[in-house]
């Protein structure tokens, strides 16, 4: 079952891949955002489990406590997220994931206000926010046939190498078209992280404690629109 927050099928049209492209470029910059954000703020990473787990194994063995605590917490967090956005997407009684959308915002409004009032942790702080980005990796699954991860780059990249290496080995026209499509698509979903990781310092050092407002506010703006595109369609 596909849970992205726009309904696909195995025919999906050129309208439908260009909305999943476009929110899923959206999602990654996101992601981009507030990955660097943690990375600045509580020097953990909040979606790039990759990372988190090297230096959960390196910590492991050179006996940092510390570490081992925040990559435990972190990565639990994140899985758990996921667990819970996946069974959201796959509740009958939700029509779709812009639920999703609300929930993640909602997270991170609660915590900004929460934030600018009382000192949280950075314990505490990654397990709020690493839960909201794996709720937030269940939105979009995939552009097209083309399954993604928009919190991550690791698979991204594996996956554009794969699809541009095929494309340079067939001699298949339809295939040539679908893995030139599937590596722009990946491209772009990685430039859009990379993005919103550039972007990230500058409100931090403006709007300091309130810099996850910004994001927040974006989520729940697209999941307005994205409901009232559905309601039309």
């Amino acid at each position: 079952m596909d849970n992205s927050a726009i309904k696909t099928n195995p025919s999906v049209s050129s309208d439908s891949i260009k909305m999943q492209e476009r929110l899923a470029i959206f999602l990654a910059l996101i992601a981009g955002y507030i990955d660097a954000t943690g990375l600045i703020q509580w020097k953990t990473y909040v979606s790039f489990m990759s990372g988190n787990t090297t230096s959960l194994g390196a910590a492991i063995s050179t006996g940092k406590s510390g570490i081992i605590i925040t990559s435990v917490t972190v990565i639990s967090c994140f899985l758990l997220g996921i667990y819970a956005g996946t069974c959201l997407s796959l509740w009958k009684r939700i029509k779709n994931q812009i639920l999703t959308f609300y929930l993640v915002s909602g997270i991170l409004i609660f915590y900004t206000i929460i934030a600018y009032f009382y000192n949280i942790n950075n314990l505490s702080s990654i397990t709020i926010v690493g839960f909201s980005m794996g709720l937030m990796n269940t939105i979009v699954t995939s552009v097209g046939n083309q399954k993604v991860n928009t919190d991550f780059v690791t698979g991204t990249l594996n996956s554009l190498a794969k699809n541009t290496a095929m494309l340079s080995m067939t001699k298949d026209k339809v295939e040539k078209k679908e893995y030139q499509s599937n590596a722009i698509h990946l491209l772009l979903l990685w430039i859009g992280f990379l993005s919103g990781a550039f972007i990230a310092p500058f409100p931090l050092d403006y709007f300091g404690k309130w810099t996850l407002m910004i994001p927040a506010l974006l989520l729940m703006i697209c999941g307005i629109l994205i409901s009232k595109t559905n309601a039309k369609n």
